[in-house]
């Protein structure tokens, strides 16, 4: 699981981390069961605060996507893709907003924003095959 925190980035960096975990999910390189890295690993990892880190998983937790198992740590939850999947569309709608804002505010019109959007994402489906 790669995971890149920026903290240059207007989301706060638990959000940023929940989403990233959730995308780990749904892109299958976390898959139900595997053992989540502890908080302090983690917080270490990405050099973070651990309170950050305590807080994205309590999130993930709350949202079905991991699940905590006392001292044994903590673990992909069975039905984490779907509960992810859920989640996920919310926080992409919400980026989406910011950029579209963003490019707004830059005097981008919504026809050249639509038409960045598409040639964008048939960029993507080109490489992804």
């Amino acid at each position: 699981m790669q995971i890149t925190i920026d903290i240059d980035d207007h989301i706060p960096l638990f959000a940023q981390l929940v989403a990233q975990i959730k995308q780990a999910v749904l892109g299958g390189s976390l898959s139900p069961a595997d053992a989540m890295p502890s908080i302090r690993q983690l917080a270490n990892d990405l050099d973070l605060n651990n309170k950050t880190v305590a807080k994205a998983y309590r999130l993930l937790e709350r949202d079905g996507v991991i699940e905590a198992k006392g001292y044994r740590g903590s673990f992909v939850h069975p039905n984490a893709k779907v509960n992810s999947a859920i989640d996920l569309n919310e926080w992409a709608l919400a980026k989406l907003g910011t950029i579209t804002n963003e490019l707004r505010d830059g005097g981008v019109t919504d026809s050249e924003i639509r038409n960045a959007f598409v040639k964008a994402m048939n960029n993507q489906n080109t490489r992804d095959k």
